[in-house]
């Protein structure tokens, strides 16, 4: 049986068999695998009933605005910043990251990090933003970016904390600390963005 046996097809039943001359793993299409019957794995095939353990992974696209973009942001700080390297490949940062009220998406780094490098050279970005488990739902946001430095991302800063932890008991303090630190906002502006996404099930393979 295949080893992601929860990724696998009911109508589908994976098995393997070893190559004796190379020792390599291959994988078949089971010829028993037919819905509503037993295959030789062991797996009875068919389709996912509302009962069945596996009908809370059904995957799904929801087409959202930009209101109920907020929405599912909300409390969602871990991201997954793509910018572009010299060479045209891209550079995966897992960032910390909060919305503005204007919109704007922001995430703190230094100067000298290689994403905010990249941002200056080239402003077009993607961001994924993910629930608190790996299977949760998710949004790809595309956008421009700017590298935003101080003093002049001062308030953008305070925002940005506030997007993310509330309010801060001495915000002279904190923009003091920012400064010191010599840290910088990258921050992007939404062009367009996915549906938010689940992984999962087709909803082929669930009965009606």
């Amino acid at each position: 049986m295949c080893a992601s046996a929860s990724r696998c097809s009911r109508t589908w039943v994976c098995r393997t068999s070893t190559c004796s001359r190379t020792g390599r793993t291959r994988w078949r299409r089971s010829r028993r695998s037919r819905p509503g019957r037993s295959s030789g794995a062991g797996l009875i095939v068919g389709k996912i009933s509302a009962d069945d353990p596996r009908a809370n992974y059904k995957a799904s696209d929801t087409i959202v605005d930009q209101n109920e973009l907020r929405e599912f942001l909300d409390g969602k700080h871990r991201w997954v910043l793509s910018t572009t390297r010299n060479d045209g490949r891209p550079q995966m940062s897992l960032v910390t990251g909060g919305m503005l009220a204007d919109g704007r998406l922001a995430v703190s780094t230094y100067p000298e990090r290689v994403k905010a490098r990249n941002v200056r050279r080239n402003p077009l970005v993607s961001v994924a933003v993910m629930g608190s488990e790996f299977n949760d739902a998710w949004v790809q946001i595309d956008g421009d970016a700017v590298v935003g430095d101080l003093p002049e991302a001062g308030d953008d800063f305070v925002e940005y904390y506030r997007s993310i932890s509330g309010e801060h008991p001495d915000w002279d303090e904190y923009r003091a600390a920012m400064a010191e630190q010599g840290k910088c906002l990258i921050l992007v502006t939404p062009t367009r963005w996915s549906p938010v996404s689940k992984g999962g099930f087709p909803p082929s393979l669930f009965e009606d």
